[in-house]
């Protein structure tokens, strides 16, 4: 399966409080994101990281934490990510298309205005802006195919591209 997940931002105290999340500390939330990320992505799984990973912390701390995700990992790279370890990656880039049984999906950290066959039905998935689950159905009232998979958006979970076929073709 192939899955989606962005704005992590493990380490970063302050996103707590900026983004109301629901952890008592920096800890926990590092902790409760990775034990739901494992709890999807399974080792053999492809990931698509759209940024923000890790913030504010060492990186070979960074490297730690990423070591302890599952799946075949793929970064694109966001504002705050770091030079990290790029065997932990199956690559890194800053932007990315791909195709699923003949669907495009343009893949980046900054959300668009347009894209690459927008209006021929193609998706874009980006993070960046922290938005609510409420953002995503916005877009699909309005017949935008742009949808934000960072984690809180998603309930604190990665979500997979069947899902979100499925939440604008519903």
């Amino acid at each position: 399966m192939i899955y989606f997940t962005s704005d992590l931002h493990l380490g970063h105290e302050n996103v707590i409080k900026f983004q109301n999340r629901p952890f008592a500390d920096v800890n926990e939330m590092n902790r409760t994101l990775i034990v739901n990320y494992n709890s999807i992505v399974q080792p053999d799984d492809i990931v698509y990281i759209l940024g923000d990973l890790t913030f504010r912390i060492p990186v070979e701390d960074a490297n730690r934490i990423i070591s302890k995700m599952n799946g075949k990992k793929y970064l694109i790279s966001g504002n705050h990510d770091k030079q990290y370890d790029e065997s932990l990656f199956e690559e890194i880039t800053i932007y990315k298309e791909l195709k699923y049984f003949g669907e495009r999906f343009v893949l980046m950290h900054y959300p668009l205005l347009e894209w690459r066959s927008m209006y021929h039905g193609s998706y874009h998935l980006h993070g960046h802006i922290h938005s609510f689950p409420d953002y995503n159905i916005k877009n699909k009232n309005n017949n935008i195919r742009r949808y934000d998979v960072g984690v809180d958006a998603n309930y604190f979970y990665p979500i997979a591209i069947t899902d979100i076929i499925n939440f604008f073709n519903n």
